[in-house]
């Protein structure tokens, strides 16, 4: 074990590779990712105003929505044409419509339209430019039936209960300031560890294979592929549970992430992504030894993460061919246990079915370590 140890720390030693992708990428992800959502959810979205009215109605309308937070009005613009042609070449992300005669009309009670537009092939910030004009919208509308109403004579304040007959107290749970970043940097920062785990495992074997140094690495550990696993794997198991913990840091340390649970809690689901990724990775290996395959098919599995694992799409909404999937996934678990441990608080007995799964993956490989031996004595790299 010794040696098998020391051979492994001397491989990753003499790659500046190794630390660049188990180092200097995960760390770098994350000082860019939590630093471009440290507001937790991103603001003042450019978008432009179309007044055809120019009226003191229309010019509060203006300074109504000028005011939110979500939304910023960078120009004035004179017409529909030109606002439309602002939105196609990505100046605006929508723009806020409103037509000629309208205090006339709303003064009058002849029903006038207010139109917005939003771009929602960039998906965050023409949502949130859909909200801002739809809250404007709604409360303008409010407050001209609420005016039509006092004027003819009904109580001001009987004319509110008309309005809004019912109040909601929004009380959301797990994230209470709807921060972006408490979902998404957690998400895509254990996406992006469980990625590099898959890559450097994978390229750690198979570039063995490659230079036809497998021969030497068993010798190492005397016939042992077991031995022989660990002692490569084992350093680096090391180096990447110390920066997930390093990240976990920062975020639930430094920046305040809800934490509403142990911390040995959610170290423990870092510890068993890493392991489990590497597991994940050797038994690809293992069935796809050689070094492009393997890491091409890493590769693969690492991107769909994102997509697949349920972070930005339930997955018992897709399709059961496809969401299956999401369940042979390490990072599937860790985040549920993010969810339910870090968020929601639950007691570790809820959470104990993810443990024990990531768990149960380290034994996986097991079952192909004779074919990942065999093909280590007989090293022939097919390019």
């Amino acid at each position: 074990m010794y040696s098998s140890l020391r051979r492994g720390i001397q491989t990753l030693c003499s790659r500046r590779i190794y630390l660049f992708m188990m180092v200097v990428v995960p760390l770098g992800c994350a000082f860019f990712f939590l630093n471009l959502m440290h507001e937790g959810l991103p603001l003042k979205v450019p978008v432009g105003m179309v007044d055809m009215d120019h009226s003191a109605l229309s010019r509060r309308i203006g300074r109504s929505l000028n005011a939110g937070e979500l939304i910023d009005i960078r120009t004035d613009i004179e017409s529909y044409n030109a606002a439309m042609a602002k939105v196609r070449s990505g100046e605006i992300f929508g723009f806020f419509y409103i037509p000629s005669d309208f205090q006339e009309k709303a003064l009058s009670g002849r029903t006038p339209t207010l139109s917005f537009y939003s771009n929602m092939t960039i998906f965050v910030p023409g949502t949130l430019s859909y909200k801002g004009f739809k809250t404007i919208a709604v409360t303008t509308s409010g407050g001209i039936v609420e005016t039509t109403l006092t004027s003819a004579g009904l109580p001001e304040n009987m004319a509110g209960d008309l309005i809004m007959p019912m109040r909601t107290d929004i009380h959301p749970i797990g994230n209470p300031w709807t921060n972006y970043s408490i979902y998404l940097s957690q998400s895509f920062l254990a996406g992006v560890m469980a990625l590099l785990v898959l890559l450097v495992t994978s390229f750690s074997i198979g570039q063995e294979i490659k230079q036809g140094t497998s021969v030497q690495w068993l010798a190492n550990s005397r016939g042992s592929m077991a031995l022989a696993l660990f002692g490569k794997l084992a350093p680096q198991s090391v180096i990447f549970i110390s920066v997930g913990v390093a990240i976990q840091a920062a975020m639930f340390r430094y920046l305040n992430f809800p934490l509403n649970c142990s911390p040995w809690h959610i170290i423990l689901a870092m510890v068993l992504l890493v392991l489990s990724c590497q597991a994940f990775a050797l038994v690809i290996t293992e069935i796809l030894p050689n070094l492009r395959l393997s890491m091409s098919i890493c590769s693969l599995i690492g991107i769909l993460c994102f997509s697949i694992a349920g972070f930005s799409f339930p997955v018992d909404k897709m399709y059961g061919a496809v969401g299956i999937f999401a369940y042979l996934m390490p990072i599937r678990y860790y985040f549920l246990i993010y969810i339910d441990q870090a968020l929601n608080g639950l007691p570790l007995y809820y959470s104990r079915v993810y443990y024990i799964v990531m768990l149960g993956m380290l034994l996986l490989p097991v079952l192909g370590l004779r074919r990942l031996r065999k093909r280590c004595l007989n090293p022939v790299y097919v390019p």
